[in-house]
């Protein structure tokens, strides 16, 4: 949060922590004002009054973010997933709708020039024809390797606070954006396995997941892992007649139908500027300026979608079974 400044449209007014320990590590680190922090969430609510709530925590904390929030009116962001479960999701997304908030999920790749463009790019079918396969490799080298901080390690190995392993926390961005390309058309059903190369350091969860999303006329291959030599989030998108790879955030490699070799594209960045900030397309969007594209990144009905993808992907690996979605 602190190392993404939010635009000069929006206020930081109040962080709701508990842990008092980790609260003074990070306000020590960052330098904010020691007024701004509540160990009471319920009380900072009613005091602040603020336009929306960033819950940036534990997956299974974000139900009971949503049920300080939705019935006050304050609008939500949740970071990704929307949801440990299913049960979790509807009940979120009945308290968006009864008290009319905005519930968004937050991505990394959201912000990605390279994920907008891809996306745009896709539409045009005449030179990349009807969408076949997409294959998403998202991970790195495992939250430990990496030195996350003990309190996020604590949370994201916790198969209830997290909802899984490296299946959720990296399976959830292909599914996100197979969405998106897909318009929000559900797939047929959801393939998965999953292992744990690395027990030793994960006792509680798998670091390694393979997801299949099957449609009637096209394909998701999500490489969710754990273990990547090094961090990545890129995706290969493969038409009918033409492919594209978003190999970072700014560069897209594509060929279309009559050409002989594959080039660089120019992604125009100006074009895109509002949604690399998901602070202020969150602040746009409550003050309406703009609105939602149907079954858009941060959509509740696109991640509603995304957290069933999740589950079926679960109960296959477990199951050992395809599992449909009907």
């Amino acid at each position: 949060l602190f190392q993404k400044p939010m635009p000069e449209n929006t206020r930081l007014i109040g962080i709701y922590e508990p842990d008092k320990a980790l609260a003074t590590k990070y306000q020590q680190q960052y330098q904010f004002d020691q007024s701004l922090l509540f160990t009471d969430l319920d009380s900072m609510l009613d005091q602040l009054q603020p336009d929306a709530l960033l819950a940036f925590g534990p997956i299974y904390d974000h139900l009971a973010a949503v049920e300080a929030a939705a019935p006050r009116g304050i609008h939500v962001m949740v970071e990704k997933p929307l949801a440990v479960s299913i049960e979790h999701a509807q009940k979120m997304e009945d308290l968006a709708k009864k008290h009319d908030i905005l519930l968004l999920t937050n991505y990394e790749t959201s912000w990605y020039p390279s994920t907008a463009q891809a996306i745009s790019e896709m539409k045009d079918v005449q030179s990349y024809g009807q969408l076949r396969k997409a294959v998403f490799h998202h991970g790195h080298e495992g939250p430990q390797e990496i030195g996350v901080g003990p309190e996020f390690l604590a949370w994201l190995t916790d198969p209830k606070l997290n909802g899984g392993g490296a299946l959720v926390d990296f399976g959830c961005y292909g599914a996100n954006i197979m969405t998106v390309l897909q318009k929000g058309k559900r797939p047929i059903a959801v393939s998965a396995i999953t292992q744990t190369h690395k027990p030793e350091l994960y006792r509680e969860v798998e670091d390694e997941a393979t997801i299949i999303i099957i449609y009637d006329s096209a394909q998701a291959i999500i490489q969710a892992s754990w273990n990547w030599p090094f961090g990545r989030k890129d995706m290969e998108i493969y038409g009918a007649t033409g492919q594209l790879s978003a190999t970072d955030p700014q560069t897209i490699i594509s060929r279309k139908a009559g050409e002989k070799s594959a080039s660089s594209f120019n992604i125009n960045v100006e074009a895109l500027e509002l949604h690399e900030d998901p602070f202020h397309y969150f602040a746009e969007l409550i003050r309406k300026n703009i609105e939602q594209e149907p079954y858009g990144l941060y959509s509740l009905e696109n991640n509603m979608l995304v957290v069933e993808i999740l589950e079926a992907a679960k109960q296959s690996a477990k199951e050992g079974r395809k599992i449909p979605l009907d």
